[in-house]
Formats: structure tokens, C-alpha cells, sequence
């Protein structure tokens, strides 16, 4: 299937220098790649149940969103233990350490990533209920 999408020069630019360092046949390739491992990242996040520890980390710029991800923050504080923010040039970076059932967890990720303020959102999950 033929597709097209909007994204900055710079981002287009940095995705072909990585594919071609990486020695991936086109940019097509790569693209698939990249979309595969986000499925597999999202369904290992959708798997995971019970209670979880995890550290959410993710960047955005200040002035056009801090307002509402405060909003988000009070909205998930059931499970953000945490936070640590630093700055870096004009975007921020901001650390969640959470604890919780894992569905929240995943319901604050997913409120975070629909900003587009923020640029991008990694979750790493460091327990679940499975393990002892």
C-alpha cells in the first residue's frame, strides 16, 4: 500500500542517515521496520496486566502544552509516585516513576503521546504482577 505522511525535514533527514548507516536496502524497508517494532511495542504494553512499577519518560516543548500535561499529572496521581523535570533548550524532559495497575499506566502513556507538544513517550515497564 502507497501512503504518504507530514513529517519535519530533520526527522526525514536523521530516519535516512540511521537506515543507510544500518545498511537497510531503501527507505521503505526501513519505514516497515520502524512500524513493526511500534505493534510490538504497544501489544507487549497491551499484554501486561495486574500491578506494575514503571519509569515513563518522555519530551516536550514547555510553552505550548505545560498546562495540560499538569492536568494529565493530577489525573493519573493514583499512580505517578514520581516526577523529575529537566530542561533542555527549549524542550523539556520529564521522568514518571509510577506504580499501579497496569492498565492506568497504560491509559497515562497513551494521554501523554496524544499531545503533539510532546514529541516522544517511552515506557519501561520494571515489574509486573507475574513476577516475584
Amino acid at each position: 500500500m502507497r501512503t504518504s505522511f507530514n513529517i519535519p525535514d530533520e526527522v526525514v533527514a536523521e530516519f535516512d542517515r540511521v537506515w543507510q548507516d544500518e545498511g537497510i536496502e531503501n527507505r521503505s524497508r526501513a519505514v516497515r521496520e520502524a512500524m513493526l517494532e511500534y505493534v510490538e511495542s504497544h501489544s507487549r504494553l497491551e499484554a501486561t496486566t495486574g500491578e506494575v512499577v514503571a519509569l515513563v519518560g518522555f519530551d516536550y516543548r514547555h510553552h505550548d502544552v505545560i498546562r495540560e500535561l499538569h492536568g494529565v499529572q493530577h489525573d493519573f496521581q493514583n499512580v505517578i509516585l514520581n516526577t523529575s523535570h529537566t530542561h533542555q533548550g527549549e524542550w523539556c524532559l520529564e521522568s514518571l516513576y509510577c506504580r499501579g495497575d497496569a492498565e492506568r499506566v497504560r491509559d497515562l502513556v497513551y494521554s501523554l503521546r496524544d499531545f503533539d507538544a510532546v514529541r516522544r513517550v517511552k515506557v519501561m515497564v520494571i515489574r509486573d504482577g507475574d513476577e516475584h
